[in-house]
This record gives C-alpha cells, structure tokens and sequence, in this order.
C-alpha cells in the first residue's frame, strides 16, 4: 500500500471510478457488449479459456470487457472465480478420433484417409488490411461442407499399423490436476501437458521456435492438426452408465519426429502432442513441439542444453499469471528495502571517497 498517498481508501475508490471510465471509452461510442465479443472475438476468447483452465466462452467475453482488452489480466480474472467454482465430479477422457471437424490438415500425407479440411483460417489470407470491415458491412455467407458422424481416424494410428511410431507408456489412470495441486519436479508427461496447455502463448511460442531454430534438434513435421467439437461424457453411478453433458471445440495437433533408436529399440518416429480449449492452432502446435523437446530424458537422448529441454525453465517461466504477479510487484512499495541499499551505497562511496584521499596523500 502506497501509505505516503493522499487520500487513503477514497483515493482507491476513485483509482476505480476512473479505471471503469477509462474502460467504458467515448460514452458517444456504443458499448460492446459481451455477446459481440463472444462471437466476434472468438480466438481472444479462446486464449482466455485455454490458459484460464476454464471452458465458458460468456465468462471469458465478460472476462476480456472487464479487462479492457488485456489478456493476461481477463485470464486472471478467470482463474480466480474457477476457485469458487465446486467440483462435482470428473468427465471421461475426451475421444478426439470422434471429433466432428471443422479444420483437419496433414503436413505428411497428401491423401490423409478421411480427407483433408482447410476451414476457417488465416493460411491463405494475403494480410492486407480489408476496410470494407471498417464500413460495417456484412459477409456473404460461405458454403460449408456438410459434416459427418464418422469417424475421422488420426494419421499416426497409420504409423502404428507399420510400428514406425514409438508407443506412448501408459500412465496412471487419473493424473494429477495441476489446478488443484502445485507443480513439482520432475513432473509426469500428463503434468507437463497440464501445465503447456495453460501456459502463455507467446512463451511457448518462443520455446517451439527455438527448438526449430536448432535449439534441441528436434526438427518436426505436423503429421496432423484438427479443430472441431467433441462431446464430454460423464460416469453417473446411480445410472450405472455415461452420458452426454456437452460439448467442447478443441484443438489437437500431433507431430512426428526423427527418433535414431537405441540398442534396445529400432528407429522410428516419435511424436510430440498437444490439446488446447477452443480454434487454438498457434499454441496446439507451440506446445506439441515443447512436448517433444522435453521428452529427450525418457527416450533416451542428450541434453543439448537447449532452454526448450529444461523442465524447470519451461514450466515453472510459462504460466503469465504467476509472472505477471512477480514481475508487477515490485512497482509496490519497497520503501524500507530501497533506503538499505541507499545508505549502504553512501557508506560504499564515503569508504571509497577516504581510501581515495588517503592514496594521493
């Protein structure tokens, strides 16, 4: 607390008043309400899901208004009303095979069985500012292919059938929840995931294009990259059965790597994966190349040094929330630490200033 400003709790209040009119902007302008942002700003609004760990696009909307725009701090927002939020139960593993998709690429195979589907993005977008946007006027509408109940099988499971890809350990049945308990080191793949899918985008980011730069010689090719809905099933013991409770747009993206073998293993592919809330390919596929870079310890590979191959760097650095707290606290005051430190440079610079005259003397 800022004891030396005038005013005390009535200045905060004002600090308030005056933050929610600089949020509301020109009272002339329409207020945005939560429902264009929902709509409209879809991918912020994903962001804020993913790396808030919760799936309610209102919330999140209301969360970015709130926030006047800044991510990181609607993601705060988020993550401190899940805290009040209580926990029912647990759902089942999401099947992703049973996704209906909207987008679903292949960098690896041209003819992926079940076909390919560019969807809604930015790939082919020749990033040249359209101004019809900023008359208001309204799009035409885009014929969508019709989507099916069938299931789209994953390309790796093509790998599979020939084993020249590695197969994933089995872990424990139920993970640890990283939003209920803290991390630890070393922590399990499942953790690992956890703890990417929530991370900043940007960090992770950086992460993935070091490893591409050459930091971890982790060169990968996205073997697929899908968007779509998947239903969320959960276990009722009085029913003796699972049922439908919803459903989610996820992201999921698999990379296959180069993998030498060992004395014990043949050479094959290994993959790198990640799952994030909501039209997320950006960060689906940051995170699936951090994964990969990770996992040098349990296949057996050197360690580089690669920042992107250090688990404690990687996770304990990713989470903005925990950074935007440490990093913005040293604008409070520090009083008391600071005038230490300045008495202890005047003591420095008087020792300094006699040993000085001393000399010439």
């Amino acid at each position: 607390m800022y004891v030396a400003v005038k005013g005390g709790e009535r200045a905060i209040d004002n600090a308030h008043a005056w933050l929610a009119e600089e949020r509301r902007g020109d009272s002339s302008v329409e207020e945005l309400s939560v429902a264009q942002i929902r709509e409209q700003l879809k991918l912020a609004v994903n962001r804020v899901m993913a790396e808030g760990s919760l799936y309610d696009p209102d919330l999140a909307a209301l969360a970015i208004k709130q926030s006047r725009g800044d991510l990181i701090e609607a993601i705060f927002l988020i993550r401190a009303y899940r805290t009040t939020l209580p926990r029912f139960g647990g759902s089942n593993p999401i099947d992703t095979e049973d996704m209906v998709c909207d987008r679903r690429v292949s960098a690896t195979f041209k003819d992926a069985p079940g076909g390919q589907v560019l969807g809604p993005t930015f790939d082919y977008t020749h990033r040249l500012l359209d101004f019809k946007l900023a008359a208001d006027g309204e799009l035409g509408k885009c014929p969508k292919a019709e989507s099916s109940d069938a299931a789209t099988p994953h390309i790796m499971s093509f790998l599979d059938r020939e084993d020249l890809i590695q197969s994933e350990p089995t872990g424990p049945e139920t993970p640890d929840d990283l939003t209920r308990t803290p991390l630890e080191l070393p922590a399990s793949r499942a953790l690992r995931l956890q703890s990417l899918t929530r991370g900043d985008e940007g960090f992770i980011l950086g992460m993935a294009y070091s490893t591409q730069r050459g930091y971890a010689r982790n060169h990968a090719f996205v073997a697929e990259l899908r968007i779509g809905t998947v239903a969320v099933e959960m276990d009722i013991p009085e029913l003796g059965f699972a049922i439908d409770i919803g459903e989610l747009t996820v992201t999921e993206c698999e990379t296959v790597n180069q993998f030498q073998g060992s004395k014990t293993q043949p050479p094959q592919f290994t993959r790198g994966y990640g799952l994030v809330f909501g039209m997320t390919e950006r960060k689906a596929i940051s995170m699936a190349l951090v994964d990969r870079a990770l996992r040098w310890k349990e296949l057996g590979e050197d360690n580089v040094g690669a920042p992107a191959q250090d688990e404690e760097f990687v996770l304990y650095h990713s989470d903005n929330i925990q950074a935007t707290g440490f990093l913005e606290h040293i604008k409070l005051p520090h009083y008391v630490d600071f005038q230490s430190e300045l008495e202890l440079i005047r003591k420095l610079r008087r020792e300094a200033q006699s040993t000085l005259q001393e000399a010439a003397e």
